[in-house]
């Protein structure tokens, strides 16, 4: 499926023709990015701020993949496209099309499963091995199934430290249970419209509007 971009988009494509992009350009030194051992991002949200303390013991790849998209601002905009009250809250997909052409198949290995998705842990979308990318989700209740399914499981990179009360209470009318009848919002037409789509079919979908490292350690 193809994207078009916006006018937006083209004038970043330009602007990254004559200066490196880390996002829209990424250099086999961006793709080999290496986190510090933990730190905490500040996903300020339409509704407040949520803090999230990454640990790279957890998950190294999904950790460093985390600390370079945060870094160079991929989630700013991002809306929580998929909210289901006491399982998952999802975001993850670029706002701007371009990035999401850039971003969407750059898949990560497998690792294995540190630790559990209990409440409040944050871990990466996947569709099956070895494509886990740049969509995330905080679990709003315990979903230990979710580190065992179809054999490969969700391997959790961070937790929520604050503001799991302001997730809870994030828009969810726009239906996205499995088998659901809804009017869950497309990914495939995220990725194609990025948030002109969402703003036009979903324009109550809570959002980041900036997302930032506020304290990290190294050993």
């Amino acid at each position: 499926m193809r994207a078009w971009p916006t006018l937006l988009s083209l004038a970043a494509l330009s602007l990254a023709c004559n200066r490196h992009s880390p996002l829209l350009a990424p250099t086999p030194k961006d793709l080999a990015w290496v986190a510090p051992d933990s730190f905490v991002v500040a996903f300020e949200t339409n509704r407040g701020n949520v803090l999230v303390s990454a640990h790279r013991d957890w998950s190294p790849l999904g950790v460093d993949r985390l600390h370079f998209l945060v870094t160079h601002g991929y989630y700013d905009g991002a809306r929580f496209f998929r909210v289901v009250p006491g399982f998952v809250v999802q975001w993850g997909i670029a706002g701007d099309p371009a990035l999401s052409s850039v971003w969407g198949e750059r898949r990560l290995p497998d690792e294995p499963v540190r630790q559990s998705n209990t409440r409040g842990r944050v871990s990466y979308a996947r569709s099956g091995p070895n494509t886990r990318s740049v969509q995330l989700y905080i679990n709003t209740g315990a979903n230990p199934r979710l580190d065992t399914t179809s054999t490969f499981g969700f391997p959790p990179i961070a937790e929520v430290r604050s503001g799991i009360e302001l997730v809870d209470s994030m828009y969810a009318e726009y239906s996205c249970r499995r088998g659901s009848q809804g009017t869950c919002p497309s990914q495939d037409s995220i990725e194609v419209k990025g948030n002109v789509y969402l703003q036009r079919v979903y324009p109550k979908l809570d959002y980041v509007k900036r997302a930032h490292v506020v304290r990290e350690w190294r050993r």
